[in-house]
């Protein structure tokens, strides 16, 4: 594998504890020297040939993201493992989901970009195509401990094969944990990182559930074949990727958003449904039922661009489900447990409400009013949000089609609570056309945004069992935002307040708006378009 000093320093015994040096050899080999796992066992283990010349190991991190090590396309990795962001300066070929690689099984993609660290050997290699069939490995969050067993895997040499035609996996045990790398020592005495594993995964595997640790960077090769036979030293030297989380999800994130049609969004709803808090990293969750009445579950991201506000997305229902009876949609917390869910109001006027919604769904169904009920029928728009100063559970905030707006404070498990009006029938509120609760002025209730049918967006600070205080307007009336189809006002660039306003045009584009505030929208990011 590759060294960071110099052949010179390698020659006068300076590399005393880490691992040696040499060029990563022509033609591709079988990974780590120990055992061979079953066909279609550590699929996301990835076989990269760059230019025809070199080869390396790599991971699947993404449906379009590889991780490797960046020393595979390094110049001279002897004298400097620092490439450049871009292209890859030879073609590189990546075989991601063939554990025989004589077989058909996986899929074959070029790499199209690289996105290098510089604080250690670790790249990320965008594909250009996604790959599907295959579940892209965890990542890690927990650093390694000292003692802690990794599995290596990788497409390198064994200690009697040049040009292995099988994935190779062996145990090893960490040794020294650093800053950005760690040392591995084998299991058994077979167990050796070979030319050809670099950029191959280290990962824990526990309760059926496998996390990438590290990458492979440097190695002894003792026990490799074409290794110096004089070299008695073993073990190899990882590059840690648990701290990299949030860089990683930066990546992952671009393009999240615009694999989809946003014509076809028709309701949204924002809420902290996957583990993200306001106290937490985490930014706010995005939900989101389609045209075709299918509904996704972007999870908020816990890096700090705010160009890509998430980090991941999921299916929670198909195309077709019954998610096509909803005319509204919010979310908010209505448990004590501290997670959000959703209340949603049918065509047919029930109210239901979902106490959690997470990656893998809706979960604890209560119906809050049955269905033809002859009252929720004409409820237009709907919002949850603190606006009784209750600290356990949101209140709903309901504009009807007569102009009225009401509240529904202590939402009970099966029962909306009680309601007090707040704003008769009037003609000014048939023009409401979007609403959204969030905190935008410090006020000590959340306050309510308003997008009216003619394109003007007002706050209002104060909103209370009491009526609605404090109009403030935040964008005029016969501008852009008459083009502003769906809005939800969260944390989506920090979990900060003020809150952002996330809009859907008719074009399909997206945008977000930071840190709105009584001045105004401020900042819009272009988050699709």
């Amino acid at each position: 594998m590759f060294g960071r000093q110099s052949r010179a320093a390698w020659a006068a015994g300076l590399l005393v504890g880490v691992v040696g040096a040499g060029v990563l050899g022509g033609t591709p080999a079988s990974a780590v020297e120990g055992d061979q796992p079953q066909d279609g066992a550590y699929s996301f283990t990835a076989k990269l040939d760059i230019g025809g010349k070199q080869s390396c190991s790599a991971a699947l991190v993404d449906q379009e993201w590889l991780i490797t090590a960046a020393s595979c396309f390094a110049d001279n990795p002897a004298k400097s493992l620092k490439i450049a962001a871009g292209a890859p300066k030879l073609k590189t070929t990546a075989v991601i989901g063939r554990t025989d690689l004589n077989s058909t099984g996986g899929v074959v993609a070029n790499v199209v970009e690289l996105v290098p660290r510089d604080d250690r050997d670790v790249v990320m290699a965008k594909l250009d195509k996604p790959v599907t069939g295959v579940t892209p490995v965890a990542i890690g969050s927990t650093a390694p401990a000292q003692g802690e067993e990794l599995r290596v895997a990788g497409y390198g040499r064994t200690k009697s094969e040049w040009f292995p035609n099988r994935l190779h996996t062996a145990q090893f045990t960490v040794g020294g944990v650093k800053a950005t790398s760690l040392d591995l020592v084998g299991k058994s005495a077979d167990a050796a990182v070979c030319k050809g594993d670099t950029g191959g995964p280290a990962f824990r595997e526990a309760n059926g559930r496998i996390e990438l640790a590290a990458v492979n960077s440097q190695s002894w090769q003792t026990g490799c074949l074409g290794a110096n036979p004089a070299e008695t030293r073993k073990g190899a030297v990882d590059t840690r990727v648990d701290d990299l989380v949030g860089w990683m999800q930066s990546l992952l994130s671009r393009g999240l958003l615009s694999k989809a049609n946003w014509k076809n969004a028709e309701y949204l709803a924002s809420g902290y449904f996957t583990g993200g808090s306001a106290n937490g990293t985490r930014r706010m969750d995005l939900l989101v039922r389609w045209a075709d009445d299918s509904v996704t579950l972007y999870q908020g991201a816990d890096h700090s661009d705010p160009k890509y506000p998430f980090s991941a997305v999921y299916k929670l229902a198909d195309a077709g489900s019954t998610f096509k009876h909803v005319r509204a949609i919010t979310a908010g917390r209505f448990s004590a447990d501290g997670t959000d869910g959703v209340i949603i109001r049918w065509v047919d006027g029930e109210v239901s409400q979902y106490t959690h919604v997470d990656a893998k769904g809706f979960h604890d169904e209560k119906m809050l009013a049955k269905p033809k009920n002859g009252v929720w029928e004409n409820a237009k728009l709907i919002t949850a949000g603190r606006y009784t100063g209750n600290a356990l559970r949101d209140d709903l905030l309901v504009v009807w089609v007569n102009g009225s707006v009401s509240i529904y404070s202590d939402l009970g498990a099966n029962a909306l609570g009680k309601e007090t009006q707040i704003l008769k029938a009037n003609s000014t509120w048939t023009h409401a056309e979007q609403i959204g609760s969030g905190e935008f002025t410090g006020s000590r209730t959340s306050d309510l945004m308003v997008r009216w049918s003619d394109g003007e967006g007002t706050i209002y600070s104060g909103v209370d069992t009491a009526g609605l205080h404090g109009e403030i307007m935040v964008r005029k009336p016969k501008e852009t935002w008459t083009n502003a189809k769906l809005i939800t006002v969260g944390a989506f660039a920090a979990n900060v307040v003020p809150n952002d306003v996330l809009v859907r045009w008719s074009d399909g584009n997206v945008s977000m708006y930071t840190g709105v505030d009584k001045a105004g929208t401020h900042a819009e990011v272009q988050l699709v378009g």
